[in-house]
């Protein structure tokens, strides 16, 4: 059994998931357009939180599982989510549901799926792929990141969505069970997703998150060397790139997602301001990709840059950040009142 399901590769697993599973049902929302509405963007530094080797947390998208439901719930789309402790269930009610014709989400473990080749493999339990049907044995999965189809045993899924670890996710999957078909919901929805982009990047009292936590980080890299020694300030360094460059889309990659969003927004609302919030939001990826060609000089020696060089172009984008996010909070709330 294999659902009528197009498997189309997206930038990151969550959003190409969710917009696939959307098109399934009948809604045509690109990856850009469930990255905005979900309000995805986000970014935060811990550096108190450390990670399994030893390196402080660095992020720039919200939690994994949070874009599925505010995107969701934004579009008024009743949906399904739910953790297990028995794996036998778990498997169970992912095979009632593709019996039904429901397409499943499922979130397992990176490292866990043999389809991947060695060199991508990483202890990541947030990875989210979609079941779209069953072969005896064997389950048909749309791997986001894939350019095609790809399949996992009984065993070898039940793995993945159980791997321990950071993250463990417990056998989560989600579903939608029924769409609304109320068609002036894409306004209110993307009005939503902005309004909460815009308070996670400004508003969250915890100082490390948002623009606050961006000039924080600055503010803390000019003393890596002297608290932390030089290895450790570029080990240090070498995590937030990776962050920024290799986990998932990345820091630099989301600001120009969150670019295409607002453009595709602009055309679909006809609201041609958001196309010049666009390209600010596509300037302030690009200062944030400079930051990472700078960064991996640093790394490689290049003794013309420096990391108080770094903490001024992070101070830089703290700035930009926060005056777009304000600007366009301030023009949201214009356009409602319409």
């Amino acid at each position: 059994m294999r659902l009528n399901f197009e498997h189309r590769s997206a930038s990151h697993c969550e959003t190409g998931n969710i917009s696939n599973m959307l098109n399934y049902n009948g809604y045509q929302l690109n990856e850009p357009m469930i990255f905005g509405i979900g309000s995805g963007l986000y970014f935060f530094h811990l550096p108190f939180m450390w990670l399994d080797s030893g390196l402080p947390i660095c992020n720039f998208r919200t939690l994994p599982g949070n874009v599925f439901v505010r995107a969701m719930k934004n579009l008024h789309i009743k949906f399904g989510l739910k953790t297990f402790v028995n794996k036998e269930k778990a498997m169970l009610e992912m095979d009632k549901l593709l019996a039904e014709g429901k397409p499943v989400g499922a979130v397992v473990g990176v490292y866990f799926l043999p389809y991947f080749s060695s060199h991508v493999l990483l202890h990541f339990n947030a990875h989210n792929i979609c079941i779209i049907g069953k072969e005896g044995d064997d389950y048909i999965v749309s791997e986001p990141v894939s350019d095609k189809l790809q399949k996992l045993t009984y065993k070898e899924l039940q793995r993945a969505r159980f791997a321990k670890g950071v993250l463990n996710s417990r056998g989560k999957m989600y579903w939608i069970i029924e769409k609304q078909t109320d068609t002036s919901y894409l306004k209110k929805a993307v009005t939503a997703g902005i309004k909460r982009t815009c308070r996670n990047m400004l508003d969250i009292l915890f100082p490390f998150v948002g623009v606050k936590g961006i000039a924080i980080l600055s503010k803390r890299m000019r003393r890596w060397e002297e608290k932390y020694g030089e290895k450790n300030a570029l080990r240090y360094l070498r995590q937030m790139i990776a962050a920024l460059e290799e986990l998932g889309t990345g820091g630099a990659g989301f600001r120009f997602l969150y670019s295409a969003f607002l453009q595709e927004a602009s055309d679909q609302l006809n609201l041609p301001k958001l196309k010049e919030f666009s390209l600010e939001m596509n300037r302030i990826g690009d200062l944030w990709r400079q930051f990472t060609i700078d960064g991996g000089r640093l790394l490689k020696n290049n003794e013309n840059v420096t990391f108080e060089q770094l903490a001024d172009k992070l101070s830089e984008i703290a700035g930009k950040e926060k005056e777009f996010f304000l600007s366009l909070r301030k023009y949201i709330k214009t356009e409602c009142k319409k």
